[in-house]
């Protein structure tokens, strides 16, 4: 059946995949946790890291465990301000900022891609590929998977260990957690090493798999994180705007922006992770969909993306980000970002994702839309946001402005004002890139770099400010994992939580 469903696919995915079931069993039988480790030193013997299909193979199993990392809206979208709850099921801790030293996040679903990346990358040097280029291509992918993923750290725990051999031992020393400044620069030289290693500046393996260009617009973001949250330069600035005008050569919007998540590849896009129609379903969008029961009596029920399984509206849009729809009635991205169902008298049903619709199937859907790390809308959305940072308000009126000009919304007027320019830049990000895991660190970025108060602009953590609790912006992580290893601390600010 899987099989069946890859005939024809864009860039050959068939190709692609076809040693998916041996990277897939290799993580189902190694998969190690950084703080539990089972030996896995049966990878490494005479029957695997011997040839070029091996690593190949390899790296398509690190795809596969970078997609289940990353399928969910929990760390990068609960926190922030664009979700209300939905028709069924409970929101999570993070959403309700119901966050203490005993409810903590584990990261080793981060760290199981991080392991997997370290073998790879001390295994692959000593393998003859005959073609220089190819192996310098896959080790420059597993750079640029482990810089994403310690990025990803940084911007979630802050402080964290910085595993950089692969753990094939029980004996293996555990790490103290390093500065998140530590962390983030780790980020930025895996991205680096990266871009020295990749052979070509094209997208040779495809959108969705690492490339320069992925990397150049990973750099941009970890450089604008680092200038607003970690006290970097003005130079760090610049070097965002360059890096994101790297990442957009040869690319262009999208006329039709449902055609960003309704095309697989598509023109915009810089690095995605994909999903194919019945090889991988249940894309994380499926927490704001309906099930058909509760859209039955809507007017305009076919024109609601629900599922008879896998939909589970947990989420809504909130009235916050209705609202900044709602400023401009002639932007084009309203309809194709939520849907409010409503029954013969006009009554509200419910409200729900639009901007994921994934495919129809035969008296179904499947919720199989890719996720997009980068696209160029927030390349132009990164310049402006560098450029408005740098008090160079117009420049970064011409950024904001290309991204209005597409959703149909006409030229930002307002004040020049840098706080202000600052601020709907921040709104803009929200209309552009609602659910695409951008809202929680857009808000720290905005915060840090003194434009919002975080505290005042998510209703929950307002809340618990109201009830005199401060809630930390990083994690937690779980007691558990501190009790496997005593070098663990907990994240700062959770001491009386």
């Amino acid at each position: 059946e899987m099989q069946r469903s890859l005939v024809g696919s864009e860039m050959c995915i068939r190709d692609r995949f076809k040693s998916i079931l041996l990277g897939i069993s290799l993580f189902l039988l190694h998969s190690c946790n950084l703080l539990d480790v089972d030996t896995v030193s049966s990878i490494t013997g005479d029957g695997y890291w011997n040839t070029k299909g091996d690593v190949e193979s390899y790296m398509i199993g690190i795809y596969t465990k970078l997609r289940d990392t990353s399928n969910s809206t929990l760390h990068f979208e609960d926190r922030g301000d664009a979700f209300t709850t939905g028709l069924e099921g409970g929101p999570s801790n993070l959403w309700a900022q119901n966050l203490t030293s005993q409810n903590g996040y584990s990261w080793s679903s981060y760290y199981s891609v991080i392991q997997h990346c370290n073998m790879l990358l001390k295994y692959t040097p000593g393998i003859d590929f005959g073609v220089e280029a190819d192996k310098n291509r896959l080790l420059a992918e597993a750079y640029c998977i482990r810089g994403y993923m310690y990025f990803c750290i940084a911007r979630i725990w802050g402080d964290a260990p910085l595993e950089l051999e692969p753990t094939e031992s029980s004996n293996k020393p555990k790490l103290a957690r390093e500065p998140a400044e530590e962390v983030l620069a780790r980020a930025l030289s895996d991205v680096n090493t990266a871009i020295d290693l990749f052979p070509e500046e094209s997208y040779a393996n495809g959108k969705g798999r690492a490339s320069k260009p992925a990397c150049y617009a990973l750099k941009a973001d970890i450089l604008l994180w680092k200038a607003k949250v970690m006290n970097g330069s003005e130079q760090d600035l610049k070097d965002v705007i360059t890096y994101a005008d790297l990442a957009s050569k040869g690319l262009s919007l999208e006329d039709n922006f449902a055609d960003i998540y309704g095309t697989k590849y598509g023109k915009e896009v810089i690095w995605t992770i994909h999903f194919e129609i019945y090889e991988k379903e249940a894309q994380y969008s499926q927490s704001l969909k309906p099930r058909d029961v509760f859209v039955e009596k809507a007017v305009n029920k076919d024109e609601i993306p629900y599922a008879k399984g896998g939909a589970r509206s947990t989420y809504a849009p909130s009235p916050f980000l209705i609202g900044l729809f709602n400023a401009n009635p002639a932007d084009i991205r309203t309809k194709d970002s939520y849907i409010t169902a409503k029954d013969a008298d006009g009554n509200e049903i419910g409200t729900f994702d639009n901007k994921m619709k994934g495919t129809k199937t035969e008296g179904d859907r499947t919720y199989d839309s890719d996720i997009v790390i980068y696209r160029l809308a927030e390349m132009y959305l990164f310049k402006a946001e560098a450029y408005a940072a740098l008090n160079q308000t117009p420049q970064a009126i011409i950024e904001l402005n290309r991204v209005r000009d597409r959703a149909k919304i006409g030229t930002y007027s307002g004040s020049t004002n840098k706080i202000a320019v600052e601020k709907e830049i921040l709104n803009e990000r929200a209309r552009e890139l609602y659910l695409e895991r951008k809202r929680w660190p857009d808000l720290l970025r905005f915060h840090y770099g003194g434009t919002i108060d975080v505290y005042q602009e998510v209703p929950n953590l307002k809340k618990k400010v109201d009830d005199n609790i401060i809630i930390p912006l990083y994690l937690a992580i779980p007691l558990s994992d501190i009790n496997i290893n005593p070098n663990l601390k907990q994240t700062q600010g959770y001491e009386n939580l």
